[in-house]
């Protein structure tokens, strides 16, 4: 009886530390975790983006060296032509860009539509400004409303041009090959708020992948002089660079 009542304290004992371990872990066990979550974490976000990376990585080369590398222009076709105005003509820019979509046959309303107000003509000289004159050689010298509509998505652009008054409306029809479409789908040239919004997760995964991987190379790196040296480099390239330019 007594040598059992003198196990049982013991036993209660040395169960006490293996709680309180359990309820305050190492400092090494939550950096493990922690790395862990980052490793997973970075996967993911690198699976997200993988198929938009891909796109804006073979459109970002393209446009980044277009024009130092000499590379071949890009495939487009334009077609510029005069579309007759119905009688009596739209009054609002609102009305123009809903009769321009029927009149040529487009299946989305207008992406954009930009009114400029009249403004006295650029090549008017400043004397004639300030000389005195009639109404009629003061209108003569005034450039009338334009009005500037974009219709069609990334592989065919529609623009509409007018300039208030005219009984035409310019249009100029483009259509893209595949590297063009890559190019406008990178600038979001005729997409909808759902696509920016998509590229705005991009951008965000992103950042997140450039800090997640500084801190995995921070966390599980030895060679840290290595890595040091090599991400000074890349710091003072761009900023050296980039200041050149400004």
């Amino acid at each position: 009886m007594m040598a059992r009542e003198m196990t049982l304290p013991r036993n209660d004992t040395a169960a006490l530390p293996q709680r309180g371990m359990a309820d305050h872990p190492h400092p090494h066990h939550r950096r493990a975790t922690f790395v862990r979550w980052v490793r997973k974490t970075h996967g993911w976000f690198g699976l997200w983006g993988a198929l938009l990376g891909l796109i804006f990585g073979t459109s970002g080369i393209w446009l980044n060296h277009r024009a130092v590398l000499k590379l071949p222009p890009m495939s487009q076709q334009r077609i510029n032509a005069q579309l007759a105005l119905p009688d009596p003509a739209p009054a609002t820019a609102a009305e123009m860009a809903v009769w321009l979509q029927t009149a040529l046959g487009l299946d989305r309303p207008a992406n954009s539509m930009r009114v400029e107000p009249a403004k006295v003509a650029a090549w008017v000289p400043k004397d004639k400004l300030s000389a005195p004159g009639d109404v009629a050689q003061s209108l003569a010298l005034m450039q009338p409303e334009h009005w500037i509509f974009n219709f069609g998505g990334p592989n065919a652009i529609v623009q509409a041009d007018y300039w208030h008054g005219n009984r035409s409306v310019g249009v100029t029809t483009t259509s893209n090959g595949f590297i063009a479409t890559l190019t406008n789908l990178h600038k979001g040239v005729g997409m909808s708020l759902a696509w920016i919004l998509l590229i705005d997760t991009l951008a965000g995964s992103l950042i997140f992948l450039s800090l997640s991987g500084v801190i995995l190379w921070v966390q599980t790196s030895r060679r840290r002089l290595v890595g040091l040296v090599i991400f000074g480099t890349s710091i003072a390239l761009t900023l050296g660079l980039t200041m050149t330019r400004l």
